[in-house]
Parts: C-alpha cells; sequence; structure tokens
C-alpha cells in the first residue's frame, strides 16, 4: 500500500550544497511515503549509484521508491517503479518490462491526458504545474498554473491515485488535496527547507486538513 501523502523528488541542485541522501533521510524521518529519483543533468552512472544508496535508505523505512523516466534504471536498481512524463517511453512499455507489480506513474495536466493515462494502466499520476514554480523549466504554457480546478477535474475524471505537483507549500497542500488530489509532491519545499524532517511534517499536516 503506497503512502501517497507526501511525495519527494530529489533534485542535489536544489538541495542548499547538502547531498540528496542526506535530505532524503531526514524527509523519510518526517514521513514522506514516495521517494523519486529525479536528478536531472547528473550521468546515468551518478544517478544509479544514487539510486542504490536510496533504495536502501526506502527499504529499510518502508517507503515506495520510484525513478523519474528511466525505466532501465529502475530495474537496474530494483526500485518500486518508475515516473513517466510525455516523452518517455509509454506506460504500457514501462508494464511489460518492469512487471504487473511494479508502480507506474504518469505526469498529466489534462483531464484528457489523465483518462489515456489510467487507460493505459498507469497507477498513479502526477498532475501539475498546479502552481507556478521554479523548479521545472521544460513545461508548456499549458501544462503551467494549471490551477486547483483542474485538479479537481482530474478527480472526477478517473479513479486512480494523483498526487498534486509544482509550486506546492505547506501553505498551499490543502487546498490542493481539499481539490480531490491524494497527496502532494514536491521538491523544494523539502529539498531547500533548513528542516527537511519538519518540512516533510507541516505538508503531512497540511494534506490532513485537507480530507
Amino acid at each position: 500500500m503506497v503512502d501517497w501523502d507526501v511525495y519527494l523528488v530529489t533534485q542535489a541542485s536544489l538541495s542548499a550544497g547538502r547531498t540528496t541522501d542526506e535530505i532524503v533521510a531526514e524527509a523519510i524521518e518526517g514521513g514522506v511515503g514516495v521517494v523519486q529519483l529525479r536528478e536531472k543533468n547528473r550521468t546515468a552512472r551518478e544517478r544509479y549509484e544514487l539510486g542504490q544508496e536510496l533504495r536502501e535508505l526506502t527499504r529499510e523505512a518502508g517507503v515506495t521508491f520510484v525513478v523519474n523516466d528511466r525505466i532501465d534504471l529502475a530495474q537496474a536498481i530494483d526500485a518500486d517503479g518508475v515516473h513517466l512524463g510525455d516523452d518517455d517511453l509509454p506506460v504500457s512499455v514501462a508494464r511489460d518490462i518492469l512487471g504487473d507489480d511494479a508502480v507506474i506513474g504518469r505526469s498529466v495536466s489534462t483531464v484528457e491526458d489523465a483518462r489515456e493515462a489510467a487507460t493505459a494502466g498507469a497507477d498513479y499520476l502526477g498532475v501539475g504545474a498546479v502552481f507556478a514554480t521554479g523548479s521545472k523549466d521544460d513545461i508548456d504554457d499549458d501544462e503551467y498554473a494549471v490551477g486547483t480546478d483542474r485538479a479537481a477535474a482530474i478527480a472526477e475524471a478517473v479513479d486512480i491515485p494523483f498526487v498534486g505537483i509544482g509550486g506546492i507549500t505547506a501553505e498551499n497542500a490543502t487546498a490542493v488535496v481539499d481539490a480531490g488530489a491524494d497527496g502532494v509532491a514536491v521538491i523544494t519545499e523539502i529539498t531547500k527547507a533548513d528542516d527537511p524532517a519538519a518540512a516533510a511534517e507541516a505538508l503531512h499536516s497540511a494534506v490532513e486538513q485537507g480530507r
């Protein structure tokens, strides 16, 4: 059973000079339920080596661990699954490679895309960017700051879990869950925090308030 409440996406360049394994360890203490290995701009070898460390940390804690984009990397480090975007291999291909037990996520920003991903067999969705964000520079204008109304429409359209992502903070997470999200996914709200564990706890509290 996956705990979707607080979902951490890693990125060392947004971690205030700290290492990703340090951030993840502290975030796990704060109660994150899912960790996604992102680490854009790092080599496959570097992501593989880091992924091995994070796999050990998450396995010991009983936290779900997925890899951004790379099905081969997810398989190599025995991750629980993979999170796919528009430019990645299809959900059906990931399922064929990783198997029925893999947790496969898909990034979407529209109701149509959400329905297509659910039909294709995705286990969960990452919906966003809900609010304006500085963490991602590769999203189109129609995917930017889609708002809680879009999240609510997607909640009505699909029966699989989804997390809101993009500009999520402890201050606005409640509204995202109130709109129908099962949890929130963040990068900088945890990675840049002085106390990542406390930041994760604050997000948990906000998510609970939205239910």
